[in-house]
């Protein structure tokens, strides 16, 4: 019987190698599976606020054009949101098509022109689409904007036992 002494010695590296090489295969399959998962997530917020920023622009170009404004600084901005809007892909391109179009700088530019449009029509700029709203009795926090942090998930509870704030002095009675 042969006895390989240097094999005795690397035991502990060769059981090493297959164990990583055993994670790392695992790791590969629950990567994709987790990154797929996330993808479809990101995705759907970032289309969830493209599509409120259009259905705002939209809802304001009907208005402008109601009242005549076609060629006015805000009629100016709600197409070149428009414009920008349709220039983000509405697919996922392969690895195998690299594509030449920046997302985060497009969808930089896009806040940025709905925020210029928002400045523009005197409106504040926010994003309720996703819940990103203020507390359940109006205020709302100057310091967190909404359109920054798209992402939270969070639900706003109005408590059943709450009593209506007092408004002042000048309320009338009926």
């Amino acid at each position: 019987m042969d006895f390989d002494l240097e094999e005795l010695v690397h035991v502990e590296q060769t059981f090493y190698d297959e164990g990583y090489r055993d994670g790392y295969a695992h790791g590969r399959i629950h990567g994709l599976i987790e990154g797929r998962a996330l993808g479809r997530e990101k995705g759907f917020e970032m289309w969830e606020e493209l599509g409120f920023y259009e259905g705002f622009a939209l809802m304001w170009a009907a208005i402008l054009e109601k009242q005549g404004r076609r060629d006015d600084r805000a009629a100016s901005n709600i197409r070149h949101l428009l414009d920008l809007i349709a220039q983000f892909p509405k697919f996922n391109p392969s690895a195998a098509e690299p594509s030449e179009l920046d997302i985060p700088k497009l969808f930089r530019q896009i806040r940025s022109r709905y925020k210029a449009l928002c400045a523009t029509l005197g409106v504040r700029p926010t994003l309720r689409a996703g819940g990103a709203a203020g507390s359940p009795d109006g205020d709302e926090d100057p310091a967190h904007s909404p359109i920054e942090d798209a992402s939270t998930d969070s639900t706003t509870v109005w408590k059943i036992d709450n009593k209506p704030r007092a408004r002042g002095n000048n309320d009338l009675s009926f």
